[in-house]
């Protein structure tokens, strides 16, 4: 992500709780359920976001079967996901907050509560097996917050589901977080006049007409395992370009919804992926996914994220900083996407790589070397300035604030400082097999800062503890030393 804006007023909407069974309303106590076994986590186990993921299940897919009135605001739909137990519970949840109406575990409709961010499902699993649960639903996401997010982005006539840290609540029910990847199809139904782009490639569309107008379904299918916040859809009418470079094909759109002089000169960037993406595979090795492209919103989001295979974009204008945001998002696809996140304090291993590739394009067109960068960077801020006052490493230690913290300039900053210093270091040979080798053998999985450092000692035969000590654990100024990268 790149440019996040800052968060709105907190507020926690508590959706009504539902009892699936006869259409009568549930209270607010546990579901009874036989056995002793305990329920399912709430969460995963992420202290910045204790409530992100469940416990005692592993998703394997997710088919979503959205409707989206653009008038009313109104989403509707269903969503089939297909889970494997982890462990022996006697319920288990998934992370959403449009009212449920109904839940079916293997075609058997069956007892659940919600409660904010969380669907209760009160169906036993054991270790290993294997379900497919389906969830009907129909609400006003844009009425809907939690934790002090409001994520749901529409106007009259266009609609993106894009945010992070946390999006897929708002549209289908996840696993939300991403240390449980899955397969992903998408099916989005919009008046026929809009057009639906998503991840991955483009399979199916359909329209049919009824009394007034027509509406059209459209089916995207991603190839390749994604995390939750990745997942998205943007509906609206858009310009379109696309075409194969290198063998893997591209696709990308522009919202109809900016002016002339707007749309053409997002769509010429736009046009500029496969080139950027082709730089990016001369430093990292192959490109990890099947398809690639982007789209640019009309929409006052404020941000870009990479969203897996097809990043989204506000209108970034004219110039070098347009440009870099491209291929921000774009080397996130490595770091981020292909290789994501165990735990969100490790962010910096995604925002400070992609940072660090921003420099790296510099380097390579404009002349201004990265390392000449770091100098520069470390010589303009002192040691008592608040830019060295947090660890990067660990952005948000005491779990209060995280949605902020972890976009916190210093992540980004001092994160591609980091990876600049420790090129400088160890040599860029060694540097560059150690990015090779941790998106090579970290591909479609995931990473931890304590891995990234292990590999690095084994590339470059160093002891790097001080080295990583004073650059990402540590919230205080390097020492100006070789041994940091520095002399």
């Amino acid at each position: 992500m790149l440019a996040r804006p800052r968060s709105v007023v907190a507020l926690l909407i508590a959706l009504t709780l539902a009892l699936g069974v006869g259409g009568t309303t549930a209270t607010a106590a546990p579901v009874a359920v036989p056995g002793d076994r305990p329920p399912g986590a709430p969460g995963i186990g992420d202290p910045y976001f204790p409530l992100d993921g469940n416990g005692g299940i592993d998703v394997v897919s997710y088919d979503v079967h959205d409707r989206y009135a653009f008038r009313t605001g109104r989403l509707s739909g269903w969503t089939q996901v297909r889970l494997r137990g982890t462990a022996p519970v006697s319920s288990f949840s998934l992370d959403f907050l449009l009212p449920v109406q109904r839940v079916e575990v293997d075609g058997r409709r069956v007892r659940f509560r919600q409660r904010p961010h969380e669907l209760v499902v009160a169906r036993p699993l054991t270790t290993g097996e294997t379900v497919d649960v389906r969830v009907r639903y129909a609400g006003r996401p844009a009425a809907l917050g939690y934790d002090g997010e409001r994520n749901w982005l529409a106007g009259p006539s266009e609609v993106v589901a894009m945010n992070q840290p946390h999006m897929a609540p708002w549209w289908f029910p996840a696993n939300d977080h991403p240390a449980d990847k899955a397969s992903m199809r998408v099916s989005i139904t919009v008046p026929s006049e809009y057009a639906v782009v998503a991840n991955g490639r483009q399979v199916r569309r359909v329209e049919r007409r009824g009394r007034g107008r027509g509406w059209a379904t459209t089916t995207w299918r991603a190839d390749e395992p994604m995390a939750p916040y990745l997942a998205f859809f943007a509906a609206g009418r858009f310009r379109f370009a696309s075409g194969t470079s290198d063998g893997t094909p591209w696709l990308v759109a522009v919202s109809r919804g900016l002016g002339p002089s707007e749309q053409r000169g997002s769509m010429s960037l736009m046009r500029r992926t496969p080139e950027i993406l082709s730089w990016l595979e001369g430093a990292l090795g192959d490109y990890p996914f099947s398809t690639v492209g982007g789209l640019v919103t009309s929409l006052p989001v404020g941000f870009a994220l990479e969203n897996q295979t097809r990043p989204t974009y506000p209108y970034l204008g004219q110039g070098a900083g347009a440009e870099l945001t491209v291929v921000h998002e774009l080397a996130h696809q490595w770091f981020g996407d292909s290789v994501a996140l165990r735990r969100w304090s490790d962010i910096w291993l995604n925002e400070g790589a992609a940072t660090y590739f921003e420099w790296r394009w510099s380097e390579a067109t404009a002349g201004a070397s990265a390392a000449t960068r770091l100098r520069s960077m470390y010589d303009a801020f002192g040691p008592g300035d608040p830019f060295w006052s947090g660890t990067v490493a660990d952005p948000c230690p005491r779990g209060v604030g995280c949605v902020d913290r972890i976009f916190a300039s210093f992540v980004y900053q001092r994160g591609a400082m980091a990876f600049q210093a420790l090129r400088n270091r160890i040599g860029d040979d060694a540097f560059g097999t150690l990015l090779r080798r941790w998106v090579a053998e970290r591909a479609g999985g995931h990473g931890t800062t304590a891995e990234f450092e292990a590999l690095a000692e084994e590339v470059s035969g160093a002891d790097l503890d001080g080295f990583f000590g004073a650059w990402v654990h540590t919230g205080r100024k390097p020492a100006d030393t070789v041994a940091n990268g520095l002399g």
